[in-house]
């Protein structure tokens, strides 16, 4: 699921990714996880998937959930600091102190990985990274949506597309941005976007959708995606509560583990395809790279990009989406 690429550097290692000073290590390992929004489903399943990885190997892992708190994450990396952590996998509530959490595991000589969402240094430098390409999951998103929509043989004078996104992350506008490109691209029509800012939560897009919707009156079609699951799947249920049928909602989600949900229930729904990630494999290849800077000294890949796959109530359960 794994495919892994490793920016060249110079002998001095100068020009590899920051924060990797760790010497090996053939003793106790310990290593932290510390996840935003850890009671979303695909970072449920990455700290499963990252626990998997670290019995497998034989090292202890502590997950810690930090919500949306930014002052938790560094709490947090303190504690882990103090309490002598071989490696740090993190996926921060703000990509803003990036330059904070890369100096603090740089100066106690903690490797560090960058989970999901990209962090930077002082100097703009990336951390090492695990997770997806933002860019390239939009595109398969809006090539999809594109297909959908085509099919349906909808009239662009009708239709809007919802977009449904955490406007201040980074990896959000890259995913929605790259998805309108390729719906542009691959429909032929140009059709408005009604974007809606959201905490990238169901109940957050679902309640702001809701308000878009009420300012957006008389749209026949509606095409949806947005940053996550979350995001598309509340914003369909928004459309739905608004008596919007299925069959006028082009919803393509990107996560598989939330638009499932209808398939599973053979319910009629706007939910029809989505992007499949798997937050497993992300938290196990994190834990893996860990292991092997922490144990041989293997220097950390500056980018492991997880490979993704589209699924719709057809094919879903063979391609190995968690829906339970």
């Amino acid at each position: 699921m794994i495919a892994g690429s490793v920016l060249a550097g110079c002998s001095s290692g100068k020009d590899t990714a920051p924060a990797q000073q760790a010497a090996p290590n053939s003793g106790k390992i310990t290593l932290y996880y510390l996840q935003k929004q850890g009671d979303q489903q695909y970072f449920v399943e990455q700290a499963q998937g990252a626990q998997e990885k670290a019995k497998e190997l034989g090292v202890e892992l502590k997950v810690v959930n930090l919500g949306q708190d930014a002052n938790k994450a560094i709490t947090e990396l303190d504690a882990a600091v103090a309490q002598q952590a071989n490696g740090v996998a993190i996926v921060v509530p703000d990509q803003a102190i990036g330059p904070q959490v890369i100096d603090k595991a740089k100066s106690a000589g903690i490797p560090i990985i960058a989970s999901d969402d990209v962090i930077k240094d002082g100097s703009g430098k990336s951390a090492a990274f695990v997770g997806f390409n933002g860019s390239a999951m939009g595109t398969e998103v809006g090539k999809e949506a594109a297909r959908l929509f085509k099919a349906a043989g909808w009239n662009a004078a009708d239709t809007k597309i919802l977009s449904a996104y955490k406007q201040d992350l980074s990896v959000c506008v890259d995913r929605v941005t790259a998805a309108k490109k390729a719906f542009d691209a691959d429909s032929g029509a140009q059709i408005p976007v009604v974007e809606v800012g959201t905490d990238n939560s169901p109940v957050d897009a679902q309640n702001r959708t809701g308000a878009a919707l009420s300012a957006n009156p008389g749209v026949k079609h509606w095409v949806v995606w947005g940053c996550n699951d979350e995001n598309e799947t509340g914003s369909v249920t928004a459309l739905a509560n608004a008596g919007v049928a299925a069959a006028d909602t082009i919803g393509v989600g990107l996560g598989a583990y939330l638009t499932c949900k209808d398939w599973a229930a053979g319910k009629e729904t706007g939910n029809k395809a989505a992007l499949f990630i798997s937050g497993a494999e992300v938290g196990r290849t994190a834990i893996d790279l860990l292991v092997k800077k922490v144990r041989g000294g293997t220097d950390l890949p500056a980018e492991t990009i997880a490979k993704t796959t589209i699924v719709n109530k057809d094919n879903y359960k063979q391609s190995g989406v968690n829906c339970s």
